[in-house]
């Protein structure tokens, strides 16, 4: 008769060491007949199907909140611009340090719309 430490100890060889695949691949047929330990080890691993759609609804919950600030990116160019328009039509002398300025604002905005973006995508398949 095996010890109960023996038995603990090649329960949790079984558990660490079998192949992920393996028990995929068995979901669909009868288990065979485990001890009740074996059977705890790997309830506490497996993933229902509810949590995994949790994560997948999360993840395009939160790729959608990031992709809002690429709304706000173009929400800030056309106030740029505007600006821009505005203050060359109050002083025209002024036309290239406006301009420079303008380009300025415009890749300041355009760049915190493209991290929204990639925050948005690195959400989506990184994760």
């Amino acid at each position: 008769m095996k010890s109960a430490l023996q038995a603990m100890w090649e329960t949790w060889v079984l558990v660490v060491f079998s192949p992920l695949s393996a028990d995929v691949s068995m979901l669909g047929s009868t288990p065979a007949p485990q001890n009740a330990l074996l059977q705890a080890v790997r309830r506490e691993f497996h993933a229902s199907s509810v949590s995994r759609d949790i994560d997948t609804a999360a993840k395009f919950i939160g790729a959608g909140a990031a992709t809002v600030g690429v709304a706000g990116s173009g929400a800030g160019i056309g106030t740029v611009f505007g600006s821009l328009i505005i203050g060359y039509a109050r002083n025209p002398s002024l036309k290239q340090q406006l301009f420079s300025y303008a380009i300025l604002g415009f890749a300041l905005s355009e760049a915190m719309g493209l991290f929204c973006l990639m925050v948005a995508f690195l959400i989506l398949f990184a994760m």
